[in-house]
């Protein structure tokens, strides 16, 4: 199957999402969860974990990090990845320098923003189209499931500001 052709799958946001929800009971970063996959097979799963004393740490880095590790290489050509939120600009250059063609996410940077994270206020669409790069784009995906994920932070009694 052409990869442009190829549907979203819930599955792989569910896994971005569960692995989120991690952050809710044992808070290492805020509630955002990343899945590549290629083929149509899981290669890394992660969440964010700058808690731990890495800002660079988001949920995409740390997945990429892993699945590069894993594949033995820096290219992920052919890798799509489910985001839980709008990638970050830090996140989507990281996601266009790793060569990952799609990349479906649930909330938007907006949506984060209000649910309080430090959000630069940067779409994907626009650094897509300022950078010139050929992801694609596949917003909104699973969008409530994923806002959940922000409703259940903010009712967190103590949480670290981002």
């Amino acid at each position: 199957m052409n990869l442009k052709q190829r549907a979203p799958e819930r599955r792989f946001m569910a896994l971005a999402v569960r692995e989120a929800r991690r952050n809710l009971v044992r808070p290492d970063g805020g509630p955002f969860g990343a899945c590549i996959v290629r083929d149509g097979r899981v290669v890394a799963v992660a969440r964010n974990t700058v808690l731990r004393h890495d800002a660079t740490c988001h949920a995409e880095v740390n997945a990429i990090r892993k699945a590069s590790r894993k594949l033995g290489a820096f290219d992920l050509s052919g890798c799509e990845i489910y985001s839980t939120a709008e990638p970050c600009p830090m996140c989507f250059g990281a996601i266009h320098w790793a060569r990952i063609g799609t990349v479906y996410y649930g909330a938007g940077i907006r949506d984060a923003a209000r649910a309080g994270f430090h959000e630069l206020r940067i779409s994907n669409a626009r650094m897509k189209e300022i950078g010139r790069s050929r992801i694609r784009l596949v917003p909104g995906f699973m969008k409530d499931e994923c806002l959940d994920l922000f409703r259940a932070w903010m009712a967190l009694p103590q949480k670290t500001d981002y």
